[in-house]
């Protein structure tokens, strides 16, 4: 079974509503942590124009759109370490296709060799879309380098692979409240 069938598989099972996480943690083999559900009423007072909460513990995005007809759960990549791990609420600022990327000032010290910017496409880090969050710096997006998804690889941003944040773009909206526990 190559990759691609896996994150179909994920994929498809998202699209109908997963709700057993188990099936999705089975398809995805070794590198995704286990899903647990989270109930979004134990976040957030009501759904709004839909809501995020990215579980850094079990790698997992969910999302539900303002009337809670639909739910998706994601696998992710997470933050490599606790302290570029920023945890609480933020919200959707911003939607890029093809997005470019620029690293850090933290990154650039860390590493001067790092280019200024990078153009979309596939040595881009965030993929083919990327959400931006009102948190400078942390954004929501894809990865060409499907090897990070289920692990601590980022350097604080919640990677998902393409096809998924292409699903997940299409449906968040400008405001979406987002909580990252």
């Amino acid at each position: 079974m190559t990759s691609t069938i896996t994150r179909r598989s994920i994929l498809a099972a998202g699209l109908a509503g997963l709700t057993s996480p188990a099936l999705a943690v089975q398809t995805t083999r070794h590198n995704v942590s286990s899903f647990k559900r989270v109930d979004w009423r134990d976040h957030f007072d009501d759904l709004g124009r839909g809501l995020i909460v990215a579980d850094t513990a079990s790698r997992a995005l969910h999302f539900w759109n303002s009337d809670e007809s639909v739910y998706r759960i994601y696998p992710t990549s997470v933050p490599m370490s606790e302290e570029l791990t920023k945890l609480g609420y933020t919200e959707v600022v911003g939607k890029k296709e093809g997005p470019t990327w620029t690293p850090t000032p933290s990154m650039r010290e860390r590493d001067p060799s790092l280019p200024r910017v990078i153009p979309a496409g596939p040595t881009n880090p965030l993929g083919t879309h990327a959400l931006y969050l009102s948190w400078q710096y942390y954004r929501i997006h894809g990865t060409h380098d499907t090897r990070k998804i289920g692990r601590r690889s980022s350097d604080g941003c919640i990677g998902l692979y393409n096809e998924m944040i292409a699903d997940l773009y299409a449906l968040v909206k400008i405001g979406t409240r987002v909580r990252l526990i």
